[in-house]
Protein backbone atom coordinates (compact mmCIF):
# COMPACT_ATOMS: atom_id res chain seq x y z
CA UNK A 1 0.00 0.00 0.00
CA UNK A 2 1.40 3.81 -0.92
CA UNK A 3 0.90 5.74 1.86
CA UNK A 4 2.92 8.43 0.20
CA UNK A 5 2.49 10.96 -2.60
CA UNK A 6 5.16 10.19 -5.29
CA UNK A 7 7.87 13.07 -6.27
CA UNK A 8 5.49 13.96 -9.29
CA UNK A 9 2.60 14.04 -7.38
CA UNK A 10 4.89 16.10 -4.80
CA UNK A 11 5.56 18.62 -8.15
CA UNK A 12 2.07 19.38 -8.61
CA UNK A 13 1.28 20.23 -4.61
CA UNK A 14 4.21 22.58 -5.06
CA UNK A 15 2.72 24.33 -8.20
CA UNK A 16 -0.48 24.71 -7.08
CA UNK A 17 0.57 26.16 -3.53
CA UNK A 18 3.02 28.74 -5.67
CA UNK A 19 -0.13 29.26 -7.73
CA UNK A 20 -2.10 30.40 -4.77
CA UNK A 21 0.25 31.86 -2.25
CA UNK A 22 0.61 34.45 -5.49
CA UNK A 23 -2.50 34.39 -7.17
CA UNK A 24 -4.88 33.41 -4.59
CA UNK A 25 -4.27 34.10 -0.87
CA UNK A 26 -3.59 37.79 -1.19
CA UNK A 27 -6.99 38.57 -3.13
CA UNK A 28 -9.31 36.01 -1.67
CA UNK A 29 -10.60 38.35 1.31
CA UNK A 30 -10.89 41.14 -1.05
CA UNK A 31 -13.26 38.88 -3.57
CA UNK A 32 -15.01 37.70 -0.44
CA UNK A 33 -15.99 40.97 1.16
CA UNK A 34 -16.76 42.69 -2.28
CA UNK A 35 -18.54 39.56 -4.22
CA UNK A 36 -15.45 39.43 -6.60
CA UNK A 37 -16.11 36.86 -9.39
CA UNK A 38 -12.07 36.36 -9.99
CA UNK A 39 -12.49 35.30 -13.61
CA UNK A 40 -8.32 36.18 -14.68
CA UNK A 41 -7.27 33.95 -11.51
CA UNK A 42 -9.39 30.78 -13.21
CA UNK A 43 -7.19 31.73 -16.59
CA UNK A 44 -4.09 31.25 -14.63
CA UNK A 45 -5.22 28.53 -12.87
CA UNK A 46 -6.11 27.20 -16.46
CA UNK A 47 -2.73 27.52 -17.90
CA UNK A 48 -1.34 25.00 -15.64
CA UNK A 49 -3.45 22.34 -16.63
CA UNK A 50 -6.14 23.18 -13.90
CA UNK A 51 -9.01 24.02 -16.32
CA UNK A 52 -9.18 19.83 -17.25
CA UNK A 53 -7.25 18.24 -14.29
CA UNK A 54 -8.72 14.11 -15.40
CA UNK A 55 -9.23 15.11 -19.15
CA UNK A 56 -7.63 13.35 -20.92
CA UNK A 57 -4.23 15.18 -22.80
CA UNK A 58 -5.77 13.79 -25.94
CA UNK A 59 -8.53 16.39 -25.51
CA UNK A 60 -6.73 19.18 -24.23
CA UNK A 61 -6.81 17.85 -20.24
CA UNK A 62 -3.44 17.35 -17.57
CA UNK A 63 -4.50 13.60 -17.88
CA UNK A 64 -4.01 13.13 -14.19
CA UNK A 65 -5.99 10.93 -11.91
CA UNK A 66 -8.35 12.03 -8.93
CA UNK A 67 -5.50 12.29 -6.31
CA UNK A 68 -3.57 14.64 -7.83
CA UNK A 69 -6.78 16.74 -8.44
CA UNK A 70 -7.84 16.21 -4.90
CA UNK A 71 -4.45 17.87 -3.95
CA UNK A 72 -5.13 20.46 -6.19
CA UNK A 73 -8.01 21.07 -4.89
CA UNK A 74 -6.40 21.03 -1.04
CA UNK A 75 -3.64 23.31 -2.08
CA UNK A 76 -6.13 26.15 -3.90
CA UNK A 77 -8.56 26.08 -0.68
CA UNK A 78 -5.72 26.92 1.40
CA UNK A 79 -5.92 30.29 -0.13
CA UNK A 80 -9.99 30.67 -1.06
CA UNK A 81 -12.18 27.28 -0.78
CA UNK A 82 -14.49 29.14 -2.58
CA UNK A 83 -12.65 29.83 -5.87
CA UNK A 84 -10.73 26.26 -5.61
CA UNK A 85 -14.77 24.84 -5.47
CA UNK A 86 -15.77 26.71 -8.18
CA UNK A 87 -12.84 24.88 -10.27
CA UNK A 88 -13.83 21.81 -8.94
CA UNK A 89 -17.42 22.24 -10.44
CA UNK A 90 -15.69 23.06 -13.68
CA UNK A 91 -13.64 20.73 -13.84
CA UNK A 92 -16.06 18.13 -13.21
CA UNK A 93 -18.68 19.40 -16.07
CA UNK A 94 -15.87 19.36 -18.51
CA UNK A 95 -14.97 15.53 -17.42
CA UNK A 96 -18.40 14.30 -18.28
CA UNK A 97 -18.07 16.08 -21.57
CA UNK A 98 -14.53 13.85 -21.95
CA UNK A 99 -16.00 10.92 -20.36
CA UNK A 100 -19.50 10.39 -21.88
CA UNK A 101 -19.54 12.76 -25.01
CA UNK A 102 -19.33 12.42 -28.43
CA UNK A 103 -16.01 12.91 -30.47
CA UNK A 104 -17.67 16.01 -31.78
CA UNK A 105 -18.97 17.44 -28.62
CA UNK A 106 -15.62 16.61 -27.17
CA UNK A 107 -13.48 18.46 -30.63
CA UNK A 108 -16.48 21.26 -30.03
CA UNK A 109 -15.62 22.68 -26.18
CA UNK A 110 -12.86 20.82 -24.86
CA UNK A 111 -10.40 22.64 -25.81
CA UNK A 112 -11.90 25.78 -24.80
CA UNK A 113 -12.96 24.20 -21.33
CA UNK A 114 -9.72 23.01 -20.66
CA UNK A 115 -8.48 26.61 -20.50
CA UNK A 116 -11.00 27.94 -18.74
CA UNK A 117 -12.00 30.27 -22.18
CA UNK A 118 -15.46 28.60 -21.81
CA UNK A 119 -16.34 27.57 -17.95
CA UNK A 120 -18.70 25.53 -17.32
CA UNK A 121 -21.88 24.94 -14.42
CA UNK A 122 -23.14 21.53 -13.33
CA UNK A 123 -27.15 21.60 -13.28
CA UNK A 124 -28.78 19.08 -11.28
CA UNK A 125 -30.50 20.38 -8.38
CA UNK A 126 -34.41 22.26 -8.61
CA UNK A 127 -36.49 23.84 -6.07
CA UNK A 128 -38.40 20.21 -5.78
CA UNK A 129 -35.30 17.93 -6.12
CA UNK A 130 -32.42 18.19 -3.65
CA UNK A 131 -31.58 15.54 -2.15
CA UNK A 132 -33.86 13.35 -4.58
CA UNK A 133 -32.01 14.57 -7.25
CA UNK A 134 -34.04 11.83 -9.58
CA UNK A 135 -37.23 13.28 -8.94
CA UNK A 136 -36.20 16.44 -10.98
CA UNK A 137 -38.58 17.86 -12.91
CA UNK A 138 -36.65 19.44 -16.19
CA UNK A 139 -38.34 18.05 -19.45
CA UNK A 140 -36.67 17.51 -22.75
CA UNK A 141 -38.96 17.10 -25.40
CA UNK A 142 -37.43 15.45 -29.18
CA UNK A 143 -38.69 17.69 -31.55
CA UNK A 144 -37.28 16.68 -34.91
CA UNK A 145 -33.18 17.52 -34.62
CA UNK A 146 -33.81 19.22 -31.18
CA UNK A 147 -34.78 18.94 -27.97
CA UNK A 148 -37.06 21.46 -26.65
CA UNK A 149 -36.06 21.71 -22.70
CA UNK A 150 -38.36 23.20 -19.82
CA UNK A 151 -37.96 23.59 -15.90
CA UNK A 152 -35.35 25.49 -14.01
CA UNK A 153 -32.52 24.48 -11.78
CA UNK A 154 -31.62 26.12 -8.32
CA UNK A 155 -28.40 27.05 -6.95
CA UNK A 156 -26.24 26.77 -9.91
CA UNK A 157 -23.20 28.13 -9.29
CA UNK A 158 -21.71 30.30 -12.23
CA UNK A 159 -25.32 30.42 -13.21
CA UNK A 160 -25.78 34.18 -15.16
CA UNK A 161 -21.91 34.40 -15.94
CA UNK A 162 -21.01 31.21 -17.18
CA UNK A 163 -20.42 29.82 -20.81
CA UNK A 164 -22.05 26.47 -20.92
CA UNK A 165 -24.39 24.35 -18.45
CA UNK A 166 -24.77 20.87 -18.36
CA UNK A 167 -28.21 19.86 -17.46
CA UNK A 168 -30.29 17.37 -16.94
CA UNK A 169 -33.47 16.39 -17.52
CA UNK A 170 -36.06 13.82 -17.77
CA UNK A 171 -36.71 12.80 -21.53
CA UNK A 172 -38.83 9.93 -20.58
CA UNK A 173 -40.78 10.43 -17.53
CA UNK A 174 -42.32 7.15 -16.61
CA UNK A 175 -38.76 5.87 -16.69
CA UNK A 176 -37.48 8.03 -13.74
CA UNK A 177 -33.85 8.10 -12.99
CA UNK A 178 -33.30 5.98 -16.10
CA UNK A 179 -35.33 8.66 -18.05
CA UNK A 180 -32.76 11.32 -17.39
CA UNK A 181 -30.53 13.18 -19.94
CA UNK A 182 -27.42 15.31 -19.74
CA UNK A 183 -27.60 17.82 -22.46
CA UNK A 184 -24.91 20.75 -23.09
CA UNK A 185 -26.95 24.03 -23.10
CA UNK A 186 -24.86 27.29 -24.46
CA UNK A 187 -25.61 30.74 -22.52
CA UNK A 188 -26.89 32.47 -25.22
CA UNK A 189 -29.40 30.29 -26.08
CA UNK A 190 -32.94 31.53 -26.77
CA UNK A 191 -35.14 31.15 -23.67
CA UNK A 192 -32.50 30.27 -20.99
CA UNK A 193 -32.34 33.21 -18.38
CA UNK A 194 -31.18 33.47 -14.59
CA UNK A 195 -32.81 34.36 -11.45
CA UNK A 196 -31.52 37.05 -9.41
CA UNK A 197 -27.97 36.46 -7.65
CA UNK A 198 -28.32 34.72 -4.20
CA UNK A 199 -27.88 36.13 -1.08
CA UNK A 200 -25.21 33.56 0.51
CA UNK A 201 -23.57 33.44 3.89
CA UNK A 202 -20.09 32.53 2.18
CA UNK A 203 -18.99 31.50 -1.56
CA UNK A 204 -19.07 35.12 -1.92
CA UNK A 205 -15.82 34.87 -4.68
CA UNK A 206 -18.46 32.79 -7.28
CA UNK A 207 -21.96 33.82 -8.37
CA UNK A 208 -25.15 31.36 -7.66
CA UNK A 209 -28.50 31.75 -9.48
CA UNK A 210 -31.51 29.69 -10.34
CA UNK A 211 -31.15 28.79 -13.92
CA UNK A 212 -34.47 28.57 -16.29
CA UNK A 213 -35.75 26.93 -19.30
CA UNK A 214 -38.58 28.24 -21.29
CA UNK A 215 -38.68 26.48 -24.56
CA UNK A 216 -35.15 25.82 -24.94
CA UNK A 217 -33.96 24.17 -28.14
CA UNK A 218 -31.09 22.62 -27.82
CA UNK A 219 -29.54 20.45 -30.79
CA UNK A 220 -30.09 16.50 -30.35
CA UNK A 221 -26.01 15.90 -30.69
CA UNK A 222 -25.35 18.07 -27.61
CA UNK A 223 -26.74 15.10 -25.05
CA UNK A 224 -23.89 13.54 -23.19
CA UNK A 225 -24.17 10.15 -24.05
CA UNK A 226 -27.33 8.67 -24.73
CA UNK A 227 -30.77 8.90 -24.19
CA UNK A 228 -31.24 8.01 -20.21
CA UNK A 229 -27.48 8.28 -19.59
CA UNK A 230 -27.98 11.18 -17.35
CA UNK A 231 -28.75 10.14 -14.04
CA UNK A 232 -26.02 7.30 -14.18
CA UNK A 233 -23.32 10.39 -15.40
CA UNK A 234 -24.87 12.85 -12.44
CA UNK A 235 -24.08 9.93 -10.02
CA UNK A 236 -20.09 9.29 -10.86
CA UNK A 237 -19.82 12.76 -11.68
CA UNK A 238 -20.63 13.51 -7.94
CA UNK A 239 -18.28 10.36 -6.93
CA UNK A 240 -15.41 12.81 -7.78
CA UNK A 241 -16.92 16.25 -6.60
CA UNK A 242 -17.53 14.52 -3.49
CA UNK A 243 -13.77 13.88 -2.73
CA UNK A 244 -12.79 17.70 -4.27
CA UNK A 245 -15.45 19.14 -1.83
CA UNK A 246 -14.18 17.20 0.84
CA UNK A 247 -10.29 18.18 -0.32
CA UNK A 248 -11.67 22.28 -0.12
CA UNK A 249 -12.82 21.59 3.20
CA UNK A 250 -9.20 19.96 3.97
CA UNK A 251 -7.09 22.71 2.53
CA UNK A 252 -9.68 25.42 4.41
CA UNK A 253 -9.49 23.81 7.54
CA UNK A 254 -5.21 23.13 7.17
CA UNK A 255 -5.03 27.28 6.70
CA UNK A 256 -7.41 27.57 10.02
CA UNK A 257 -5.13 24.95 12.28
CA UNK A 258 -2.19 27.01 10.68
CA UNK A 259 -3.54 30.39 11.59
CA UNK A 260 -4.27 29.38 14.95
CA UNK A 261 -0.65 27.80 15.54
CA UNK A 262 0.91 31.07 15.03
CA UNK A 263 -1.69 33.04 16.50
CA UNK A 264 -1.39 31.29 20.28
CA UNK A 265 2.64 31.48 20.16
CA UNK A 266 2.36 34.96 19.26
CA UNK A 267 -0.44 35.99 22.29
CA UNK A 268 -0.03 36.41 25.55
CA UNK A 269 -2.44 35.91 28.96
CA UNK A 270 -2.24 35.55 32.52
CA UNK A 271 1.73 36.37 31.40
CA UNK A 272 2.12 33.48 29.07
CA UNK A 273 1.77 32.16 25.88
CA UNK A 274 -1.76 30.68 25.17
CA UNK A 275 -0.23 27.96 23.46
CA UNK A 276 1.37 27.23 26.56
CA UNK A 277 -1.67 26.23 28.28
CA UNK A 278 -2.69 22.12 28.02
CA UNK A 279 -6.06 23.19 26.88
CA UNK A 280 -4.95 24.87 23.95
CA UNK A 281 -2.65 21.73 23.65
CA UNK A 282 -4.87 19.40 23.75
CA UNK A 283 -7.38 21.33 21.71
CA UNK A 284 -4.48 21.85 18.79
CA UNK A 285 -3.44 17.79 19.00
CA UNK A 286 -7.24 16.67 18.28
CA UNK A 287 -7.81 19.53 15.30
CA UNK A 288 -4.30 18.05 13.99
CA UNK A 289 -5.45 14.63 14.08
CA UNK A 290 -8.64 14.58 13.14
CA UNK A 291 -7.59 16.74 10.32
CA UNK A 292 -4.73 13.87 9.31
CA UNK A 293 -7.32 11.19 9.83
CA UNK A 294 -9.62 13.12 7.52
CA UNK A 295 -6.80 13.38 4.39
CA UNK A 296 -6.00 9.70 4.87
CA UNK A 297 -9.60 8.58 4.07
CA UNK A 298 -10.27 11.15 1.41
CA UNK A 299 -6.80 10.22 -0.59
CA UNK A 300 -7.80 6.66 0.05
CA UNK A 301 -11.12 7.51 -1.43
CA UNK A 302 -9.84 9.70 -4.36
CA UNK A 303 -7.84 6.49 -5.81
CA UNK A 304 -10.71 4.33 -5.53
CA UNK A 305 -12.93 6.72 -7.92
CA UNK A 306 -9.06 6.97 -10.06
CA UNK A 307 -9.51 3.20 -10.25
CA UNK A 308 -13.02 2.95 -10.56
CA UNK A 309 -13.09 0.24 -8.20
CA UNK A 310 -16.61 -1.05 -7.34
CA UNK A 311 -17.07 0.27 -3.75
CA UNK A 312 -15.88 3.87 -5.26
CA UNK A 313 -19.35 5.42 -4.57
CA UNK A 314 -19.57 4.28 -0.38
CA UNK A 315 -15.78 5.15 -0.11
CA UNK A 316 -16.36 8.50 -1.89
CA UNK A 317 -19.42 9.15 0.68
CA UNK A 318 -17.77 8.21 3.28
CA UNK A 319 -14.66 10.32 2.47
CA UNK A 320 -16.59 13.37 1.81
CA UNK A 321 -18.89 12.97 5.01
CA UNK A 322 -15.43 12.92 7.34
CA UNK A 323 -13.28 15.29 5.45
CA UNK A 324 -16.63 17.93 5.37
CA UNK A 325 -17.57 17.41 8.66
CA UNK A 326 -14.27 17.67 10.11
CA UNK A 327 -13.08 20.89 8.34
CA UNK A 328 -16.01 22.64 9.85
CA UNK A 329 -14.61 21.58 13.33
CA UNK A 330 -11.36 22.44 12.76
CA UNK A 331 -12.37 25.66 11.40
CA UNK A 332 -14.43 26.23 14.18
CA UNK A 333 -11.79 25.32 17.22
CA UNK A 334 -9.22 27.72 14.94
CA UNK A 335 -11.62 30.48 15.45
CA UNK A 336 -12.44 30.09 19.56
CA UNK A 337 -8.65 29.76 19.71
CA UNK A 338 -8.13 33.27 18.33
CA UNK A 339 -10.89 34.48 20.69
CA UNK A 340 -12.85 37.99 19.41
CA UNK A 341 -10.38 38.38 17.02
CA UNK A 342 -11.74 35.44 15.42
CA UNK A 343 -15.26 36.81 15.03
CA UNK A 344 -13.58 39.93 12.58
CA UNK A 345 -12.32 39.58 9.04
CA UNK A 346 -9.48 40.63 9.57
CA UNK A 347 -8.60 37.19 10.31
CA UNK A 348 -9.35 34.33 7.90
CA UNK A 349 -11.00 32.06 10.44
CA UNK A 350 -14.75 33.63 9.91
CA UNK A 351 -14.33 33.55 6.15
CA UNK A 352 -13.58 29.91 6.21
CA UNK A 353 -15.93 29.00 8.38
CA UNK A 354 -18.82 30.46 6.52
CA UNK A 355 -17.45 29.02 3.21
CA UNK A 356 -16.86 25.27 4.70
CA UNK A 357 -20.10 25.46 5.53
CA UNK A 358 -22.00 24.60 2.18
CA UNK A 359 -19.39 21.79 1.75
CA UNK A 360 -21.83 19.39 4.53
CA UNK A 361 -24.81 20.26 2.05
CA UNK A 362 -23.65 20.50 -1.83
CA UNK A 363 -22.62 17.50 -3.55
CA UNK A 364 -24.82 15.43 -1.47
CA UNK A 365 -25.59 16.10 2.07
CA UNK A 366 -24.22 14.66 5.01
CA UNK A 367 -27.13 12.92 5.98
CA UNK A 368 -27.51 11.93 2.27
CA UNK A 369 -23.80 10.37 2.64
CA UNK A 370 -24.58 8.42 5.73
CA UNK A 371 -27.46 6.91 4.03
CA UNK A 372 -25.70 5.79 0.84
CA UNK A 373 -22.56 4.54 3.59
CA UNK A 374 -25.42 2.39 5.56
CA UNK A 375 -27.75 1.08 2.55
CA UNK A 376 -24.19 -0.43 1.31
CA UNK A 377 -23.81 -1.83 4.75
CA UNK A 378 -27.44 -3.55 5.10
CA UNK A 379 -27.92 -4.80 1.09
CA UNK A 380 -27.92 -8.09 0.48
Amino acid sequence: MQFAITEEQQAIVDMAQRFTADEITPHAAHWDEHHVFPLDTLHKAAALGFGGIYVDEEHGGSGLTRVEAALVMEAMAYGCASTSAFISIHNMAAWMIDAFGRDELRAKYLPSLTQMNLIASYCLTEPGAGSDAASLKTSATLDGDHYVINGGKAFISGGGVNDIYLVMASTDPSKKARGISCFVVEKDTPGLSFGKPEKKLGWHSQPTTAVLFDDVRVPAQNMVGNPGDGFKIAMQGLDGGRINIGACSLGGAQRCLDDAVEYVKARNQFGQRIADFQNTQFMLADMRTHLEAARALLYIGANKVSENAADKTQWAAMAKLMATETGSRVVNDALQLHGGYGFLMDFPAERFLRDLRVHEILEGTSQIMRHVIGRDLVSD
